[in-house]
């Protein structure tokens, strides 16, 4: 029982960080109060560890820590109790200790106890003569003793350690950090951030068991950490699930990465939970001094998201990868801006053809962004990006609005064709998207026939009860439907039966190599003859040549786009082609 109490008394005094930390004013002006008090000429505030007592001030000591057997101050931490020795040479205990082999004759100490009852150590004051204590001496000292632990709480309180985990925090791990960078520059080591678990885990854990989830799965955590790195080693708690240590100076990085992961394997057999959630390390490389501390937990982070694709969930922070990823965000951010300026965005439309009579029956509005110092951005780069944030409602609503101007000019102009415009899987999830669709066709006066609205089967999966409110809705309107990229998603049968869309279009993965490829025409011949069946017209995207435009035909398919007709161009290339294609009739004389 007595071996259990230490071992949870050492936990204490390990969570509050305080051994081998620099000076303090605060503790050092107690440590003077209480040798004034006492009028003698040593004094410090001494705390308990495993093997010695450090002190965390002193004065009159010139080192800062003794051994531990037959220190007095240890008795203090193990009676939990005041200690007055008025003569050390008289005590049969200390007789022969350090402290007397080196002229201390006088000792009281007053334990250093935290508010759950460990004790951490004491705060002393010794004489080099015997003498005794008067009791306002010994109210002083107590007094003066409160305060040293009312100090070490507001440290731990205030910014430095995380009072869930008991282990320091981020700001902790910056400035040791730099403190490092500064005793040992050049010095190589690496930085590991463990991630508890990843964002959808702890969603689904917080709606089924509460914030408890969390908590156990961080005390877990912080113990198998604390335990697994020793004495002399910090584990710092740096986000709400993510731990951060340091390792050794110059390890070897096959063997290093390699120990974390063994580490991994048993904090994971560990756990309470860890059968719904999966943790991942990232290991980055720090060059103490040089390497900038706000870059380290940054980089970790990558490595670990990187980890998670990976075998055994430990990954080595990748330049390559992170450039990648630096530059998604900060598409980001600018696309944001540039919905709001006139010169970034704009539409180019692509033809769709009627493969029986080669007439324009239509084309697809198709967004581009030309950024200001990257130039012309794929929208294969931007559009998975804009999908998934908060900028999909403005940017499909930017798109519907300048393809419906454009749509209102053409059809003064006397040019009819229906225009494809895209919507995104965050659009169906808007309660109000069908009305303000309508509410576009409007305010540029078209009939809901004059566009046909683009969506994926994925789009539709994700969150099938409101999108098909939705579809419906836009359908009950009259405005016209369409399955982008058909066969790519995983809907089933009886669900594309109770879609209210018109049309299919067959992506252009199927058709791009159509005419060698006997099997892929046997798949679009099933495709096409499905869709009929189930009422569809059906359109091929990514018509590359006249052989695959002719397989189409033959196969009964309706329309199809691609390069073999036309490249996606601006309104004015558009309207010149329409007057130069032998194959349309469709432009007013």
């Amino acid at each position: 029982m007595v071996e259990q109490d230490e071992e949870a008394r050492l936990d204490a005094l390990y969570q509050l960080n305080l051994l081998d930390t620099p000076p303090s004013e605060s503790f050092d002006r107690i440590t003077r109060m209480a040798s004034q008090i006492f009028d003698l000429p040593i004094s410090a505030v001494s705390l308990t560890d495993r093997d010695r007592q450090w002190f965390k001030s002193r004065v009159g000591v010139e080192h800062w820590s003794i051994p531990r057997e037959k220190a007095p101050c240890a008795q203090v931490a193990e009676s939990r109790s005041i200690l007055i020795i008025p003569d050390l040479l008289d005590d049969d205990c200390y007789a022969d200790s350090l402290l007397a082999q080196t002229g201390v004759r006088f000792y009281a100490g007053v334990p250093l106890m935290t508010r759950e009852g460990f004790v951490l150590g004491s705060l002393c004051v010794l004489g080099t003569e015997p003498r005794t204590v008067s009791e306002s001496e010994m109210a002083g000292l107590t007094d003066l003793a409160d305060m040293t632990m009312s100090q070490i709480e507001m440290q731990h309180a205030f910014g430095r350690v995380d009072p869930l985990s008991g282990l320091p925090n981020r700001t902790q791990f910056l400035d040791d950090l730099e403190d490092l960078g500064r005793d040992a520059p050049g010095q190589r080591r690496y930085a590991v951030l463990l991630d508890l678990a990843r964002n959808d885990q702890l969603s689904s854990g917080l709606r089924v068991v509460g914030p408890s989830f969390i908590d156990d799965m961080v005390q877990d955590a912080a113990r198998a950490l604390r335990g697994a790195l020793g004495q002399g080693r910090t584990a710092y708690h740096v986000a709400a699930t993510q731990f951060a240590f340091l390792s050794p100076p110059e390890p070897e990085p096959g063997a290093y990465v390699a120990l974390l992961g063994s580490m991994l394997s048993k904090a994971q057999s560990a756990s309470r939970i860890r059968f719904a959630t999966s943790q991942a390390i990232g290991v980055t490389p720090v060059t103490l001094g040089k390497t900038d501390p706000r870059q380290v937990l940054r980089t970790a982070y990558s490595a670990a998201q990187d980890a998670r694709a990976s075998e055994h969930a430990v990954g080595l922070y990748a330049p390559g990868e992170d450039r990648v990823h630096s530059r998604r965000f900060a598409l980001l951010n600018d696309l944001g801006a540039a919905l709001e300026e006139p010169d970034q965005l704009r539409l180019v439309f692509q033809p769709r053809i009627d493969l029986a009579s080669g007439r324009c029956k239509g084309a697809e509005a198709l967004l581009r962004w030309r950024h200001p110092t990257l130039g012309d951005v794929s929208p294969s780069e931007f559009m998975p990006i804009i999908e998934q944030t908060s900028l999909a409602r403005p940017t499909t609503a930017w798109v519907l609005d300048a393809a419906m101007r454009q749509q209102a000019i053409w059809q003064k102009e006397g040019i009819d064709l229906q225009l494809s415009i895209n919507v995104s899987a965050a659009n169906l999830e808007e309660s109000d998207f069908a009305q303000q669709v309508q509410l576009y066709l409007q305010k540029h006066r078209l009939r809901p026939a004059a566009i046909e609205l683009e969506v994926t089967e994925s789009a539709v999966m994700e969150n099938s009860g409101r999108a098909m409110g939705q579809l419906r809705a836009l359908h009950e309107a009259g405005i016209p439907l369409a399955i982008d990229d058909f066969g790519t998603g995983y809907s089933s049968l009886a669900y594309l039966q109770r879609l209210p869309a018109r049309a299919v279009k067959i992506d252009q993965s199927f058709v791009r190599d159509l005419a060698d490829d006997e099997r892929g025409q046997a798949l679009v011949r099933s495709m096409i003859t499905l869709s009929h069946d189930l009422g569809y017209r059906v359109v091929a995207e990514g018509v590359e040549t006249a052989a695959a435009a002719a397989i189409l035909a033959d196969l009964e398919c309706e329309e199809a786009q691609g390069y073999y007709f036309a490249r996606p161009m601006k309104e004015e290339a558009l309207r010149l082609w329409l007057v130069a294609s032998p194959q349309e009739s469709s432009v007013a004389a």
